[in-house]
């Protein structure tokens, strides 16, 4: 039986989604507990891979398992035997052709910056923290320059493996609010897109927190895209601001 599951994680303690060597990676978590539980090896394939630090509220795996489970007990057992930085969710029966990662057709991604002379201990693990003034304005005015389909070189790691670096961003927005917990401002950056390449979303946020501290202008955004220079684009901002928000399919 093809099970999808939608998992959320931690990921401050994790080398990222995929295994890793001896690491401890959340790919390695699941597939040593499912492999527990079907007493041989299993593999879980997820909707892409999340670097380490990083972390999911709505990540997307698939497993085929052999033995009897309906959904709820295969969770139930999951989450028994899981750290509690990560947790299944939900978990349905999907056609025996569904696969987390080559079904997927967009996703979106929510990145975290508190901006204030101090950061609260509740909000360290999950937003990047940055003191200095930040343009919000002129970040989501400079966001509309990503919007479409492009050549990403500039914005990735110049060791990704992939094909193409031909991705599409469909929706981008810069948003501050107020957070009575943080008593501070928080400043988010929602990207959505059919796919994206390693470090290609830190590199976009990184780039646009330099066009909010005036250190950076929209000319020099343009002829990054189009000539593909990395270094024109933003520092990679950290990973711990960073979560995989929502996988969508059809």
């Amino acid at each position: 039986m093809n099970f999808k599951l939608l998992i959320q994680y931690d990921g401050t303690d994790f080398h990222g989604w995929q295994i890793q060597g001896n690491q401890r990676t959340v790919q390695g978590e699941l597939q040593r507990v499912l492999s527990l539980l079907e007493d041989r090896d299993v593999h879980v394939a997820g909707s892409g891979r999340t670097d380490a630090g990083v972390h999911a509220e709505g990540q997307v795996a698939t497993v085929k398992i052999i033995r009897s489970f309906t959904p709820e007990k295969l969770r139930g057992a999951l989450n028994g035997n899981l750290w509690r930085d990560v947790r299944v969710l939900q978990i349905e029966k999907a056609s025996d052709d569904f696969h987390a990662r080559f079904s997927a057709k967009g996703k979106t991604y929510l990145y975290r910056v508190v901006n204030s002379p101090v950061i609260s201990p509740f909000l360290c693990r999950f937003a990047h923290h940055d003191a200095r003034p930040l343009d919000v304005g002129r970040m989501s005015d400079a966001a509309r320059l990503f919007l479409g389909k492009h050549d990403w070189t500039a914005f990735s790691n110049a060791n990704s493996d992939a094909e193409s670096r031909v991705r599409t961003i469909t929706d981008i927005s810069v948003e501050s609010h107020w957070s009575s917990q943080a008593n501070a401002a928080i400043i988010e950056f929602r990207i959505t897109g059919d796919g994206f390449l390693r470090y290609m979303v830190r590199s976009i946020v990184g780039t646009l927190l330099e066009v909010g501290r005036g250190e950076k202008d929209f000319d020099t955004i343009q002829t990054a895209i189009v000539g593909g220079d990395r270094k024109l684009a933003g520092a990679t901002a950290p990973a711990n601001g960073l979560t995989l928000l929502k996988v969508y399919y059809e």
